[in-house]
């Protein structure tokens, strides 16, 4: 691996091991000790630059962000989350390479666990309490799997130090900052730096605004044309209402899974799509997201993807549970799984195994990959999926309601102008969430400051797409278009239109 490349891999080690498939971080957990973030800055940079012009740039752009994270915004002192990826070994559950082999890669995981627990605490000294409450279930759910009874010394030093994060969150929570806000400055440049593009968080507003006038109509539309003359709102409710329980969601997800993957390939949405996606319960450590993708990563021998879906919790009110699955409702559940699945992220995972270089197979901008997933969404409507049934489309508007919404709550929490709970009013308001659900995705603001990123992603994607049709004229398809985007891997956004400069090698 290219120096620049791997000092940047170092201190991400487990989104790098998960999600890129670089191996060689098994059983070890990225130093984010104070004197760990410092020494791995100052590797930042050092050796030469990629071969190719916008390797060079995308590579560029990420150390800048990874100096403004951990450098000047010195996150994983105020974000758990950094610490609790860094220690989950579920990473290691999905079927990559022998059971034997991951077995001992987690347990030198877990024998790691107590000097990166002490490392998180040390590290940890500005917890918002927002925070704090809001990652309690996911820190509590890292020993879900873990038998203390079982006799295992690294399995009991490992719940020892366990114990520890809990109880120094639990401080948190109970003692921290009520004010979770990032400051509008630092937002900006958490999101700008990057994608290599200035960020101007007005605009953006307005931006999200018009977008979601826009879907509100498409969900008019959609409604109107299920049940016509009756209010949207009334429509939603009921379509809201027609939700399997939680084992019916699993067997349905798999249906969509499927169907999903056949509409891809049928319309030739994303070239060459192979491989195999199996649909599972997300492990407790994740259950902060409602569902999520796990895929066979770039540089692993070929194995199943794992789409995840995160149940209701069995000791929650029936009425919580219930507002709970409703998100998994019969309308929204294809919209999810197409995002989730195909043309979105399984698919994008699986072209990113034949990216052409070591930067685009391993740095991912997040805003692509949610852009691209939502993208997709919306993409299919426009491909006829499901065309006979308006149900789709409402699906894809809720879902795309609930993503600009966040936009929205991420830009007023982190600016100052709203709080957690003026958040989940705003998601009950704009994008029919309920009860918990309404909570779990305004809380999510407070560790995931960027999560406005799925629309922002989208609409940069949608934009470039027109430019491309103006560009090529007669001679554009979606497929082209398609063929050439994702060839630059997961391109921060502001690098995206080398994909319409037709000099890109191939994969």
């Amino acid at each position: 691996m290219n120096q620049r490349l791997r000092a940047i891999c170092d201190l991400a080690a487990s989104s790098v091991r998960e999600y890129v498939g670089r191996h060689e971080y098994d059983g070890r957990i990225e130093d984010l000790s104070p004197e760990g973030v410092k020494a791995g800055l100052a590797r930042l940079g050092a050796g030469p630059e990629p071969d190719h012009p916008h390797d060079a740039a995308h590579l560029a752009a990420f150390e800048r962000l990874t100096r403004l994270e951990l450098g000047e915004l010195e996150l994983h002192r105020s974000n758990p989350l950094y610490h609790i990826g860094a220690l989950d070994v579920s990473c290691y559950d999905r079927e990559y390479a022998p059971e034997a082999e991951r077995a001992e890669a987690s347990r030198r995981h877990l024998a790691a666990w107590p000097d990166a627990v002490d490392a998180a605490v040390a590290a940890l000294d500005r917890v918002p309490a927002p925070a704090a409450e809001a990652l309690l279930p996911a820190a509590k759910g890292l020993i879900a799997e873990l038998d203390p009874a079982g006799g295992d010394a690294v399995v009991e030093r490992a719940i020892a130090a366990h114990a520890r994060l809990v109880g120094h969150l639990e401080a948190a929570a109970a003692g921290g900052d009520r004010d979770a806000a990032l400051g509008r400055g630092p937002l900006e440049r958490l999101l700008g730096t990057g994608e290599a593009l200035p960020v101007d968080l007005g605009r953006l507003e307005e931006r999200a605004d018009a977008e979601r006038d826009r879907l509100r109509e498409l969900l008019d539309d959609a409604c109107g044309r299920l049940q016509p003359g009756r209010p949207t709102a009334e429509v939603v409710d009921a379509l809201l209402a027609d939700h399997p329980d939680a084992d019916g969601v699993m067997e349905e997800a798999r249906s969509s899974t499927a169907e999903s993957i056949a509409f891809t390939v049928d319309h030739d949405l994303v070239p060459g799509l192979d491989g195999e996606c199996l649909v599972a319960v997300s492990p407790k450590s994740r259950r902060w997201a409602i569902a999520m993708m796990s895929w066979a990563a770039p540089y692993e021998q070929d194995a199943p993807s794992r789409y995840y879906i995160s149940p209701p919790e069995p000791d929650w009110p029936a009425e919580e549970q219930d507002d709970w699955l409703k998100v998994f409702s019969r309308t929204t559940l294809p919209a999810i799984t197409v995002h989730e699945v195909a043309p979105g992220h399984f698919a994008h995972g699986r072209y990113l195994r034949r990216a052409a270089s070591d930067v685009r197979r391993t740095l991912h901008s997040m805003a692509f990959v949610e852009g691209w997933a939502h993208y997709g969404e919306e993409l299919c409507v426009e491909e006829g999926f499901h065309a006979g049934d308006p149900r789709f489309a409402a699906g894809v508007a809720l879902e795309a309601l609930q993503r600009v919404t966040r936009l929205a709550v991420s830009i007023g929490l982190h600016a100052g102008t709203m709080t957690v709970q003026d958040g989940a009013t705003r998601f009950e308001a704009d994008a029919f969430c309920y009860g918990p659900a309404a909570r779990a995705e305004a809380a999510r603001a407070t560790f995931d400051p960027t999560y406005g990123r799925y629309t922002w992603g989208k609409l940069e994607i949608l934009r470039l797409r027109e430019e491309a049709r103006a560009r090529w004229g007669s001679t554009y398809s979606h497929a082209r278009f398609h063929d050439a985007l994702l060839r630059l891997g997961s391109p921060p956004l502001g690098l995206m239109a080398a994909a319409l400069d037709g000099n890109q090698p191939a994969t």
